[in-house]
């Protein structure tokens, strides 16, 4: 399994045994003699952890690691489905994708990738809210990024931070603000948009088939969950 696969992995597992038994950070790193820093690197699912300092924090929950082989990518659809089993009003408040939106309320943009799917009731796994934004509002969103504490990813270091904001330089177009992570595709002129509604609210969201077009991480994630339908569902 890649690295950049098993990070989140070990990181999910380390997280909910600790919050399972209400620990702080903090709490299991002096438990496992590791620092906090460590335990937050860890569960952020950036990097793998070293076995070493694995085995050590799940020891300090008395639990241990199995290792196990499935087929490649089993795990995404083990996900889907259980998307499909809840509530898309659920899926979308545990985004917290609301709350971030009316943080964004001044700068154009759109709702585009994985969270448009998601928002057109296909059970995607989504971990950010995915816009498209013009490039001449770039420094509109530079400054409000200044504003919520916006760290640019760095896939040199495995992590947000260290790089400059300004999605004119060089790096990829993903941030981490205070009220969530946000990834961009930056354009010369913003999608066409449909809107969909759910609890009251509307959102400008590119359509399905355009995303099929044009986002291949939406459209791999799509064919997935169309795949498992039973024969005549859509």
């Amino acid at each position: 399994m890649p690295s950049t696969r098993l990070g989140p992995l070990l990181g999910n597992a380390v997280r909910e045994q600790r919050h399972l038994r209400e620990l702080t950070q903090g709490q299991l790193a002096e438990a496992a003699g590791v620092s906090q820093a460590a335990v937050a690197r860890i569960e952020s699912g950036n990097r793998a952890p070293s076995i070493r300092v694995l085995e050590a924090l799940l020891a300090a929950m008395d639990v241990q690691l199995v290792v196990g082989v499935e087929p490649l990518d089993a795990h995404l659809d083990a996900r889907i489905d259980e998307l499909a089993a809840r509530p898309i009003a659920e899926r979308i408040d545990e985004l917290g994708l609301d709350r971030l939106l009316d943080r964004l309320t001044d700068l154009p943009q759109v709702i585009t990738g994985c969270t448009a799917a998601l928002l057109q009731d296909a059970p995607v796994p989504v971990d950010a809210l995915e816009i498209a934004l013009r490039w001449q509002d770039s420094k509109q969103f530079t400054r409000w990024l200044e504003a919520n504490y916006g760290q640019r990813w760095n896939a040199r270091w495995g992590e947000f931070g260290g790089i400059w904001l300004e999605p004119e330089e060089q790096g990829e177009h993903r941030w981490s603000t205070r009220h969530g992570e946000i990834r961009a595709v930056m354009c010369d002129e913003l999608p066409e948009t449909i809107e969909v509604r759910h609890a009251g609210r509307g959102y400008q969201v590119v359509p399905l088939v355009e995303l099929e077009l044009t986002e291949p991480r939406a459209t791999e994630l799509l064919r997935r969950y169309r795949a498992r339908q039973p024969a005549g569902e859509d």
